[in-house]
């Protein structure tokens, strides 16, 4: 009997002892795109306007030589703690950004149809109250959006009015896990602009995380339609991958853009408070149900404060926005992106195992209103539409034409094995009958 028990406590122990000798996920770059080459030490920390209308602001404690790129961060619908993002925004800081963070929601006060305008008139009061402080020195003619969730499609409402002249055109949209769009002014949600009104020379990116790709992936293809005026080699499709060779495992999920870094907590960087209201003037708000936040949007926020910062954050996210913006500001394309290897590139596990590498494309071109039916085929080609794979979608029965994509190829050396780019393809989803691309904000 005690031989027999051997083997199993044996095994036993070595899976108890795994973790300690599995390989580990790479670390930030010491230099370079995402990496901790920093310009400045320490960053400012300070916030303009009032409690309940109010913008966050980082820079660098130094006096530049020449004015700085300013990136805007929109966060998803109740992550209004910048704190949240606190590793990125500190990266973006000491990179030598001016960072600004609008809170343009007020919890349980404020609709998500109203957060496209107040993030416009935050935005707009920050800049001009900044425009001659010689630390923050935001220059305007490098503006970049990062949106998540939520976020996303208040950037394109943004670049979609900036004809108006209070918020200048972004030369980049960097959108992760985009969603919470309403199909109407009665549903829960962000409410889209006239998307075809921006700038044609702006960079779109989005990027979904594979464990929950399906609503963002829609919520993409949406988005990346109606901004129509801008061409296909200024767009691009990404999905972060999950990567478990290795422990800690990576995990590409909803909460991942998440680096909670405790210096960057709301509650250190105090907004002034709202002034006494006029006791004579009127009290015209009211309150509605989308003003409370539902469950998955409850969740999502919690999920934010407990994520880890890892290298989804350092490879995927970080990275990726450094080398678009640079880019961005010099008037390159996103087609461009793809011919630099580094691009989709995630390092290697401490074992020297390549992690699974990012995936991108761009969309090749919009098909036809109606294709009709299709001609007769050989047998050989008569394979019903719903079994193929890959990314170009037939017309939907209503008549609607949907955005082909051709899969992003990296150049290799002949008789190389093709890489994780090359080798999974990146379906965007099914068409789904209604506009409104899930409930999470």
């Amino acid at each position: 009997m005690r031989r027999s028990l051997l083997p199993a406590l044996l095994l036993g122990a070595s899976l108890v002892a795994l973790p300690a000798h599995a390989a580990t996920p790479p670390q930030q770059p010491a230099q370079g795109p995402g990496g901790r080459d920093y310009t400045s030490t320490e960053v400012v920390k300070r916030a303009l306007g009032t409690a309940s209308s109010g913008t966050f602001v980082f820079h660098g404690n130094d006096e530049p030589s020449t004015r700085r790129p300013v990136v805007v961060f929109l966060h998803s619908w109740g992550a209004v703690n910048p704190g949240l993002y606190g590793g990125w925004i500190d990266h973006l800081a000491r990179k030598g950004h001016l960072v600004l963070f609008p809170r343009f929601q007020e919890v349980n006060r404020s609709r998500p149809a109203d957060a496209s305008n107040l993030a416009e008139d935050l935005i707009q009061n920050a800049l001009a109250e900044l425009a001659d402080d010689p630390k923050a020195k935001p220059d305007k003619e490098r503006i970049a959006f990062i949106g998540h969730s939520a976020g996303v499609p208040i950037a394109l409402n943004l670049a979609a009015g900036a004809s108006s002249g209070k918020v200048p055109a972004p030369k980049l949209i960097f959108g992760l896990m985009p969603g919470g769009i309403a199909s109407n002014e009665k549903e829960r949600g962000i409410l889209l602009r006239d998307l075809s009104a921006v700038d044609p020379a702006t960079m779109i990116i989005t990027m979904s995380g594979d464990r929950d790709y399906l609503p963002s992936d829609r919520a993409s293809r949406l988005l990346l339609q109606q901004a129509s005026a801008v061409p296909a080699s200024r767009k691009l499709f990404m999905r972060a991958p999950s990567d478990d060779h290795g422990f800690p495992a990576l995990t590409a999920t909803l909460a991942s853009p998440g680096s909670p870094k405790a210096d960057y907590d709301a509650s250190a960087i105090k907004l002034p408070p709202d002034p006494p209201r006029d006791p004579k003037q009127r009290n015209t708000w009211r309150w509605s149900a989308d003003m409370s936040l539902s469950g998955p949007q409850t969740i999502l926020t919690q999920q934010l404060g407990t994520n880890g910062t890892d290298a989804l954050d350092f490879l995927a996210f970080w990275k990726t926005f450094d080398l678009a913006s640079d880019a961005a500001f010099a008037g390159k394309e996103a087609s461009a992106l793809l011919r630099d290897p580094k691009f989709v590139d995630m390092s290697t596990w401490s074992d020297g195992w390549p992690v699974k590498r990012l995936l991108a494309q761009m969309p090749k071109g919009e098909g036809p209103a109606d294709k009709g039916e299709p001609a007769p085929r050989r047998k050989l080609n008569m394979a019903p539409p719903e079994t193929k794979q890959g990314l170009a979608h037939r017309a939907d029965p209503a008549g609607r034409a949907s955005e082909k994509w051709s899969r992003f190829s990296l150049t290799r050396p002949s008789g190389s094995a093709p890489n994780d780019a090359q080798a999974q393809e990146l379906s965007i989803g099914p068409k789904s009958a209604s506009p409104l691309l899930g409930p999470m904000l």
